[in-house]
């Protein structure tokens, strides 16, 4: 294998850009002796409201628990169904399994690869609960179409915005169009900590105790319990997480540079599909997605540079081993997505990625374009 140049991730360039800030924070959280559900978890669930204009913030312990506990705050029960797309990460269908329900798959659309909101009226039974739109790579679904259609049919809306911290539509905010917001703070994300974290957003007030209570063992009072889960946000990540939540429309900002100039060099590409962001949205490119039905080649050839791109997701949900997993349609027509799956590769994108290498990425597709 050729020497690394490029990396797919950044995560220790960002530690030892702030490394004061977060060795002080980090420091002061062992030096407090408080170290779950105290002081500095709350103000980050404080920070976290006001960045999304939002009414409630929860810490939790992951994006997979934050979509299982609002799904269940929801009052969703085994057998009911929830629509939402296959081409993304696994945990957004298998929050939906945990608790006995049955995600039911739309395809997504050609050009973001968000959901194709124009399917959703055509799966909807009597069965349907909600609806679960995905903002993937970084780019808002269609939320007013999601919402019109919720309304519609009275359905909960739950977005899945882990891939999306800090974006936003055309005439519309995250969460300002749904029931709640949910996200992770793994630690690729765009705002992420180093190590497993998430959150739950809402304006509904009716949801918060039950997650309160959920996150905690069935407790919000010390020695009172009801059946419930350990999916509390510790202080150390929340401290991690405070820090970075200061820089976050920074880190975005870098993050769309960053694919404006893979926009511009690889324009004359003849071969390969380039990522679409819709106009008015900021697109906050958690992910700079290129797709070549010649993908592994394309990836290899990378690799031989010294390039890590990777694949977001080579094998979309319905396409796993042992699908449907309880029940729904063990082959539902995906075409778009599993033509997304075929050929996406992710190319470097995080903030600390420098002009250089975003310029010596580019050149190296070019390249590989050029010889098909």
């Amino acid at each position: 294998m050729a020497e690394v140049k490029v990396p797919f991730y950044g995560h220790v360039r960002q530690y030892h850009n702030y490394k004061a800030e977060l060795d002080a924070a980090i420091t002061g959280v062992l030096e407090s002796g408080v170290y779950t559900l105290g002081p500095v978890g709350k103000r980050f669930e404080g920070e976290l409201q006001e960045y999304m204009g939002m009414k409630h913030a929860l810490g939790l312990n992951s994006g997979t628990d934050a979509l299982w506990l609002a799904f269940l705050a929801l009052g969703i029960k085994p057998g009911d169904e929830v629509i939402t797309t296959s081409n993304t990460f696994w945990a957004t269908a298998e929050a939906v399994w945990l608790v006995g329900a049955i995600p039911v798959f739309v395809d997504c659309d050609p050009d973001t690869r968000n959901m194709n909101v124009s399917q959703v009226e055509a799966k909807i039974t009597d069965k349907t609960v909600g609806i679960v739109p995905v903002h993937l790579y970084g780019q808002p679904a269609d939320m007013p179409a999601v919402a019109a259609i919720a309304k519609k049919h009275n359905l909960w809306v739950v977005e899945d915005c882990a891939q999306a911290m800090g974006s936003r539509g055309d005439t519309f905010k995250i969460g300002e169009l749904s029931d709640a917001v949910c996200t992770s703070f793994i630690t690729a994300k765009n705002l992420g900590t180093f190590g497993d974290s998430g959150a739950v957003f809402t304006n509904r007030d009716d949801l918060i105790e039950p997650i309160i209570k959920m996150r905690n063992h069935g407790s919000n009072k010390r020695s009172h319990h009801s059946v419930g889960w350990n999916s509390r946000l510790d202080e150390i990540h929340a401290a991690i997480l405070g820090v970075k939540l200061k820089h976050i429309d920074e880190f975005n900002d870098a993050r769309i540079a960053n694919a404006k100039l893979y926009d511009q060099y690889l324009a004359g590409v003849k071969n390969i599909k380039l990522p679409k962001g819709k106009p008015g949205y900021r697109h906050v490119y958690h992910l700079y997605v290129i797709e070549t039905p010649h993908r592994d080649e394309l990836q290899a050839f990378l690799k031989d540079k010294g390039i890590i791109a990777l694949t977001n997701y080579p094998i979309a949900i319905h396409q796993q081993e042992g699908f449907p997993f309880g029940g729904g349609d063990p082959k539902p027509v995906l075409p778009e997505t599993e033509k997304n799956a075929a050929g996406c590769l992710s190319l470097p994108i995080y903030p600390e990625l420098t002009a250089e290498e975003v310029k010596y990425v580019a050149d190296a597709v070019m390249e590989w374009d050029a010889k098909q």
